[in-house]
């Protein structure tokens, strides 16, 4: 396969990949907030069930966010053995910012077909909200990418765990999330874990990868007051060889549950601005 279709394959999880985790020690963790804590020392995939419905976050998430996305380090588990092309490269952009916009609301199921309606289960800390899938899909990755290489991002009415973002060049990124998990240590706190098989399409031949992103979010004790974040998030995206790729055997095959790179993120949530918006502020390519 060609450099550049490998290439535009790691720099999308990047960018779709990020949604946020806490960057401080977990209060009660429970096997997310010990992964979390065990990084970069993963040594099997984390446990999930299969998703079912959205994901329904606390309701202090609710409303839109001007997000502040920072690398803030990274590793690969499996080297020197093996070493995805474009990771050492990445150790440029540790912390440099990237900024873009997002959104959290109540889950729109009254005007949905009552067929259509699946379950979502709701946090123990009271009413939860879900992220608007398509919204920060594009936000995020025109930040990364740049407006003009992002065309679209499209979120299956059927299923919001399936969601295809349109490139130019006639690409596209189909991401299917097939497993969640979520704990809440606290009232202010927020963990959970998805995992995604991802296809890229458009390259001269169908390509299948799994990327999980494990999340924390913590809320502040106080309100923001302009220069403090409202939350801090801390992010691990875990990048997992998949059976096409020609390092599978060498590191492993079937036995191995290690992830081939890992990269973590601090996020600052402020609350948006009316006034002005911060989509696509960065264009930072990360290659994974």
């Amino acid at each position: 396969m060609k450099q550049w279709s490998f290439d535009w394959r790691n720099l999308l999880w990047c960018c779709l990949s990020i949604l946020v985790m806490l960057w401080q020690p977990i209060a009660q963790a429970g096997p997310l907030g010990n992964r979390i804590a065990a990084f970069p020392q993963w040594q099997e995939q984390p446990p999930v069930q299969a998703a079912k419905g959205d994901l329904v976050y606390p309701g202090w998430l609710a409303g839109n966010w001007d997000v502040t996305s920072t690398l803030v380090d990274l590793a690969a588990p499996l080297a020197p053995e093996v070493i995805t092309p474009g990771f050492e490269s990445n150790r440029q952009y540790l912390q440099q910012p990237v900024q873009f916009r997002v959104r959290f609301a109540p889950a729109a199921t009254s005007n949905k077909p009552k067929s259509l309606l699946l379950p979502t289960p709701r946090p123990k800390n009271g009413v939860g909200v879900v992220a608007d899938r398509a919204f920060n899909g594009l936000n995020i990755a025109k930040a990364y990418l740049g407006d003009r290489a992002v065309l679209a991002v499209k979120v299956d009415p059927h299923s919001p765990n399936r969601q295809i973002t349109l490139l130019r060049g006639d690409r596209q990124l189909v991401s299917i999330v097939t497993g969640r998990a979520t704990e809440t240590p606290q009232a202010d706190q927020f963990i959970t874990t998805e995992v995604f098989q991802q296809q890229f399409r458009g390259a001269p031949q169908l390509y299948f990868n799994q990327v999980e992103t494990t999340t924390c979010y913590q809320k502040s004790a106080q309100k923001s007051a302009g220069e403090a974040p409202a939350i801090v998030a801390d992010q691990i995206t875990a990048v997992y060889l998949s059976p096409q790729d020609p390092d599978y055997f060498k590191a492993g095959g079937l036995s191995n549950t290690r992830p081939v790179a890992l990269y973590r993120y601090r996020l600052d949530f402020f609350p948006a601005s009316s006034a002005a918006s911060v989509i696509g502020t960065s264009t930072v390519k990360t290659v994974r």
